[in-house]
């Protein structure tokens, strides 16, 4: 059986809220917060599949949390090569609709170049929002949420996301 974890950082909670969600609906899964149960990058080899998770800040950029073992697997090209990754983060379409979730697309980008299998892609549908490097192909590369502004959204879309995730995966 594959070995799940599931790895946040979340600054406000609504990243970290999620998780815990995806921790129920993927019953064997770990959940590692990034500050407070993240030590290195090791860590994050050892799971077969990925569900990473980042609210997006600034100019599209992951959750502070991420910021250094996201440079780590840049600099050191650490390979991911047989690892499959999950990607869903937290965004607010109408203050920050210039970057809405892109730092899902940051992310994407980089571990795609590292080797990873990603899936779970998510429908554009239903958001308002400017621009995002997380859309690709009309669809975002993963889970995107805005609890600022479609709280009531949220469980919808988490609980259809994982029953497309889960259905992708073969679980």
């Amino acid at each position: 059986m594959a070995k799940i974890g599931i790895f946040y950082g979340s600054s406000g909670g609504v990243t970290g809220a999620v998780a815990e969600k995806l921790e129920e609906l993927f019953e064997d899964a770990d959940l590692i917060n990034m500050e407070e149960d993240f030590d290195d990058i090791d860590q994050l080899l050892g799971y077969d599949i990925l569900l990473l998770g980042s609210s997006t800040w600034g100019q599209g950029d992951p959750q502070r949390d991420w910021v250094d073992p996201l440079y780590e697997i840049e600099s050191d090209d650490v390979d991911f090569s047989g690892k499959t990754i999950a990607l869903f983060g937290a965004g607010d379409q109408e203050t920050h609709g210039e970057h809405f979730v892109s730092a899902l697309g940051k992310m994407y980008d980089l571990f795609k170049k590292r080797g990873a299998k990603l899936v779970g892609s998510f429908p554009t549908e239903g958001f308002t929002y400017e621009f995002s490097l997380a859309e690709r192909d009309g669809k975002f590369v993963g889970l995107a949420f805005d609890d600022v502004n479609q709280s009531d959204l949220t469980e919808e879309r988490v609980e259809k996301w994982v029953a497309g995730l889960k259905e992708e995966l073969g679980l």
